[in-house]
């Protein structure tokens, strides 16, 4: 849908978290690895303030936003141990379920009439892509790096095509499918540690399983973007979040410690504190909006290859904050699934 033009002269008044767009991005934008959308076209506005002209540096926020997904996986790694991975998950969700929504009533307004049809299922989008992907990335945390997991997660583009290969007939031809199989290799020579003779016996670190699942889970959950209903970008994350939120509350009771355990969350210590604020806030809402933002202005096709930042973030992160190290069988990884993504890219581009 064409959004209405800002008017020329003037920003504004309404809160800065609605500039970037005042029509809808129907196109499924919010999702780091969905980059053929229909978005929105770049807005046309002066300058006006620190935030305004953020949101008009396309390449600054196609960095900031897998940067701060990618922190995520940092994050949740600095405090193993001293939070239930289940109780981090829950907080999270609902901590920016409460930051979300205070920017969304306008467009839960407008769009009401879709939600009230279709609530079940946005809802379900939440409660898939970002609580059930979040924990099983949380859970694996406990017992892999941030760096396997770093290198791990960043063959999801290669898992996405190649399901949508399998589910929807999506063309590809033999180069795109060699690129996903180089790519998930080299997943599988992270996930068994240098040594994939372990796959023969199955001898893969529980950690590094559930990471896995976590990237089969987003890898659903994208393909079922396909059956989103068409509703505004932030309408659709504060219903999905609330989604996400009341499905993180009830595995934390039924598998963590139970919702008594949020009465723990002020004794907790403050770098438990301010990895909370981060997740609630900069991989949950900043990145989605930077990211669709950053679509926006450069278009689908050259805003798609930042989403390979974010493993790099990750273990970038991993070393210099967690100070974790960099084993040989990372650098080759690393190597095969670069040369997966790039061997598949190149091969899509010939296909146009």
């Amino acid at each position: 849908m064409v959004p209405h033009p800002i008017e020329l002269g003037r920003m504004p008044s309404r809160p800065v978290m609605e500039m970037f767009d005042r029509g809808r991005i129907t196109a499924k934008s919010d999702c780091p690895y969905i980059t053929k959308a229909d978005m929105t076209k770049p807005l046309v506005a002066e300058n006006h303030g620190l935030i305004a002209r953020l949101l008009n540096q396309p390449y600054l926020l196609l960095i900031l936003a897998p940067l701060f997904w990618g922190g995520n996986v940092v994050a949740a790694k600095l405090v193993v141990g001293e939070i239930d991975p289940f109780l981090l998950l829950a907080a999270r969700c609902v901590g920016a379920t409460l930051f979300i929504l205070p920017f969304s009533w306008r467009f839960l307004a407008a769009d009401w009439p879709v939600i009230r049809r279709t609530w079940p299922l946005v809802m379900g989008y939440g409660a898939l892509g970002y609580a059930l992907y979040n924990v099983l990335l949380y859970v694996g945390l406990t017992t892999t790096t941030a760096v396997n997991s770093s290198i791990e997660t960043g063959a999801l583009p290669m898992m996405i095509l190649l399901a949508n290969f399998i589910v929807f007939r999506v063309r590809a031809n033999w180069l795109q499918i060699l690129g996903v199989i180089i790519a998930i290799s080299g997943v599988m020579l992270t996930a068994t540690h240098g040594d994939p003779a372990r796959l023969l016996t199955l001898d893969i670190n529980i950690g590094d399983g559930f990471v896995l699942l976590a990237c089969l889970t987003y890898t659903a959950y994208t393909l079922a973007l396909k059956f989103r209903p068409q509703i505004h970008m932030m309408s659709f994350m504060a219903v999905a979040f609330t989604g996400a939120a009341i499905t993180g509350v009830l595995m934390l009771q039924l598998f963590g410690p139970g919702i008594s355990s949020f009465a723990e969350l002020p004794a907790m210590s403050p770098r438990v504190w301010a990895v909370l604020a981060y997740v609630m806030i900069f991989p949950s809402m900043f990145s989605q909006v930077f990211y669709a933002r950053g679509v926006e202005l450069v278009g689908p096709n050259r805003a798609a290859p930042s989403h390979n930042l974010i493993p790099v973030f990750g273990a970038l992160g991993s070393v210099i904050i967690l100070g974790e190290s960099l084993q040989a069988y990372h650098y080759a990884a690393a190597a095969i699934i670069i040369g997966g993504i790039v061997l598949a890219e190149w091969a899509a581009r010939r296909l146009k």
